[in-house]
């Protein structure tokens, strides 16, 4: 038991470690689960940043699965930038996120859509909730960057 309830503690401890946090956001005074906002920015493409706002439960062993992701150009993207990543459809993991001592994770894939010339960033939990695994897209056009390539058009 005093195992268990060392590994809970230090859990919770290094939770609270993670401080890309930029919001807090309390649901109320008879809760212990909180709104929290995260912000990260592309470890390839340092001119996209993310916001990610999930549920976390300071005190309970699982977290609700439920975020939102929206993520946007806040610097220069050059086309070295985008010869770099992932071009696979499933792309690249650049961010995850423990959510609970059970193994659930948040993670963040980009995904690079060439037909539009878009990243798409995909948060998405890595445990089956309710029947379901919840998930969030959001998208940032190279349109007006410098790595912005005119799509080949084929019939």
């Amino acid at each position: 038991m005093n195992k268990y309830l060392l590994i809970v503690t230090s859990v919770l401890a290094l939770s609270g470690c993670d401080r890309n946090e930029v919001g807090d956001v309390s649901l109320g005074l008879f809760t212990t689960k909180d709104i929290k906002i995260d912000m990260f920015s592309d470890p390839l493409i340092p001119g996209v940043t993310c916001h990610v706002a999930s549920i976390e439960a300071d005190l309970s062993l699982a977290d609700p699965s439920d975020s939102s992701i929206a993520c946007r150009q806040t610097g220069d993207i050059t086309a070295a930038m985008i010869a770099a990543i992932d071009k696979s459809k499933s792309g690249d993991v650049v961010f995850k996120k423990s959510k609970s001592v059970l193994f659930k994770n948040m993670k963040i894939r980009r995904i690079f859509d060439p037909q539009n010339q878009t990243l798409m960033y995909l948060a998405y939990s890595t445990k089956e909730t309710s029947g379901s695994f919840k998930h969030s897209l959001s998208t940032v056009p190279l349109w007006g960057t410098a790595a912005y390539q005119a799509p080949v058009k084929t019939n």
